[in-house]
């Protein structure tokens, strides 16, 4: 742990600039501004759709309040 923090305060610009190189994104600009909002649509859809058939067609019994139905055990003599 102490040469991880050692080497990480001692980053100087050049290798600060090396590691932003190495982790640039190989996508283009030009695919996130033509296909960038219908990916997130279809995504946000999708997860939609799948909570839809997850919370009407799977019968689960979701149980939200416990109030009214918890009931004491009745005492043993």
């Amino acid at each position: 742990m102490y040469r991880f923090a050692k080497i990480a305060l001692n980053l100087s610009g050049q290798s600060a600039r090396q590691v932003a190189v190495r982790q640039k994104s190989g996508l283009s600009p030009e695919f996130h501004a033509k296909y960038g909002a219908p990916l997130l649509i279809s995504g946000i859809g999708f997860c939609a759709a799948v909570w839809a058939y997850v919370i009407t067609s799977t019968g689960i019994t979701w149980n939200l309040s416990p109030v009214g139905k918890v009931e004491p055990k009745p005492w043993k003599e």
